[in-house]
């Protein structure tokens, strides 16, 4: 499945992410949906914020040009808001998955979707990270993922 798949179908398709973006942590943009683009200097902001998360915590974070206010940042997840709208990013040892929300969407319900993409690309070994929650955390099974 190429990445660009798994925005569309397994993130986006879900109608629980209304944008979605894959970045190598280097910056390198491996998809996307249609005009939603993050600044290098944004991506490597939210590379940094995994590391630094009392930094993040403090400024927020900037996606596609908007400030979003940092809710809950540690070294996997970054979950953050602006208004009814926010965003769930998680960070895997190659990437991050960026997910989007808008107003008619539950915020718990587009975390669910970008958390259990994370877990089920972890636990096929594409992409790994030392902390990491198990499908069961978002009552997902790997047939929910690839169904999706």
């Amino acid at each position: 499945m190429s990445w660009q798949t798994y925005v569309d179908s397994n993130l986006v398709g879900t109608g629980q992410v209304s944008k979605a973006a894959i970045y190598g942590l280097n910056g390198s943009k491996w998809a996307s949906s249609p005009a939603f683009e993050l600044s290098g200097s944004e991506v490597q902001e939210l590379v940094d914020g995994f590391q630094d998360t009392d930094k993040v915590r403090g400024s927020g974070v900037h996606i596609a040009g908007v400030k979003y206010l940092t809710l809950r940042a540690d070294e996997r997840s970054i979950y953050c808001k602006k208004g009814a709208d926010g965003a769930c990013i998680v960070k895997t040892t190659q990437a991050i998955l960026v997910g989007l929300y808008n107003e008619s969407i539950q915020p718990g319900s587009c975390t669910k979707v970008v958390e259990g993409l994370a877990d089920y690309l972890i636990s096929v070994g594409y992409v790994s990270v030392s902390l990491f929650l198990s499908l069961s955390f978002c009552h997902c099974t790997h047939a929910d993922i690839v169904a999706q």
